[in-house]
């Protein structure tokens, strides 16, 4: 189990890259912005669509954080 949990912190380590690009508003062409993206957003995308609208803010990395962390905690 040692690797899923390994995963588990590199995919966390991936959705924070990607929050922090998109407050940098990088242009759509960085590979940096798309490799995370491609990444991360099929697991944020029904996230966000099962979340009600909190005015205009994006919960989902928190709740994929968290979610991540509750998994990683099953097999430590």
């Amino acid at each position: 189990m040692p690797l899923l949990i390994q995963l588990i912190d590199i995919y966390s380590l991936i959705v924070l890259v990607a929050v922090v690009t998109s407050w940098m508003q990088l242009p759509p062409t960085n590979p940096v912005a798309n490799f995370t993206n491609a990444l991360t957003e099929p697991l944020l995308d029904p996230i966000r669509r099962a979340l009600p609208p909190m005015g205009g803010l994006d919960f989902s990395p928190m709740v994929l954080l968290i979610g991540l962390q509750m998994i990683g905690g099953l097999f430590r």
